[in-house]
């Protein structure tokens, strides 16, 4: 439906970066529904839809995933490859948020159609990255939610 607000899926383990980007979305009026998930493996689940998050009515697919890299019991790496293995996911776009400026980990994400942003904790790149997604978000809502693949 045309107006529907996004659903965005934060992935983030560091709990005063996960309140800091709140406050920066609020900041610049990302209109998302947000769902937080603090590991690799809760990460899987809730795209999945299993578990605890089979309820899509109450644990909707994302339309939008901002995914750190460095989290536990599995990476965001992992959580991003099996993310690319499933054909319905693929439309979903993954901003990776993370503290690795490891060249590796930015090619393998680039690689999987993620795109890369350091994290840097400060207001100016926070800010940066909540107009990203308040982009991707307002491009969702024009679009409208039926345009998206349900898994």
């Amino acid at each position: 439906m045309k107006g529907e607000l996004a659903t965005l899926l934060i992935v983030e383990d560091d709990p005063d970066a996960l309140v800091l980007l709140r406050r920066a979305l609020r900041k610049v009026g990302v209109r998302a529904a947000l769902h937080v998930v603090t590991d690799g493996e809760s990460a899987l689940d809730y795209l999945a839809g299993e578990g605890r998050f089979r309820d899509r009515q109450v644990h909707p697919l994302p339309t939008i995933i901002l995914l750190d890299l460095k989290l536990p019991k599995r990476s965001g790496l992992e959580v991003l490859e099996w993310k690319f293995r499933q054909p319905q996911l693929r439309g979903i776009p993954v901003i990776i948020v993370t503290s690795s400026e490891e060249e590796s980990d930015r090619r393998r994400a680039t690689e999987l159609g993620a795109h890369y942003d350091v994290k840097l904790i400060d207001p100016g790149s926070l800010l940066r990255l909540a107009k990203k997604v308040r982009r991707y978000a307002a491009m969702w809502e024009h679009r409208g939610a039926g345009n998206r693949t349900a898994g």
